[in-house]
């Protein structure tokens, strides 16, 4: 771990086995659709990636139009790299692409509120998140 220094890519080329330890090690229930979530990723509007050597650390994807909407849905740190500033590179670098948008959008838990205030979030006025979510781990 130590003796790395991070490196942050855009790339879409993801090791499968480097995004599935990812996910499962911050107990994300989409490791298990692996090849649906590799499809996933590789089809985001941006993918932002942080790589020690050559492991997989972190990660953070966008869908959007393009123009006006972005969502940011999904942003993992493995949990022996977090505090290292990883998910704020990632989220700045994200969040640098669509300056100027209309709208930028995420769902957030309690752990991760404190993390995305200090990204510029807040709370959407008086409005209730909803989904149809096939997931457990939320």
């Amino acid at each position: 771990m130590n003796g790395h220094e991070i490196q942050y890519r855009d790339t879409r080329e993801l090791p499968p086995e480097g995004v599935l330890a990812l996910y499962r090690a911050n107990q994300w229930s989409a490791a298990e659709k692996p090849e649906a979530l590799v499809k996933a990723l590789k089809a985001s509007h941006a993918l932002a990636t942080a790589w020690a050597g050559d492991r997989l650390v972190g990660l953070g994807n966008t869908l959007s139009d393009g123009h006006l909407v972005v969502y940011y849905s999904h942003l993992l740190v493995l949990p022996e790299w977090r505090r290292r500033g990883i998910g704020m590179t990632l989220m700045k670098r994200l969040m640098a692409r669509y300056a100027g948008f209309h709208q930028h959008i995420l769902v957030a838990d309690g752990k991760a509120l404190d993390f995305y205030r200090r990204c510029g979030f807040a709370r959407a006025g008086k409005t209730e998140p909803m989904w149809i979510y096939a997931g457990h781990d939320h």
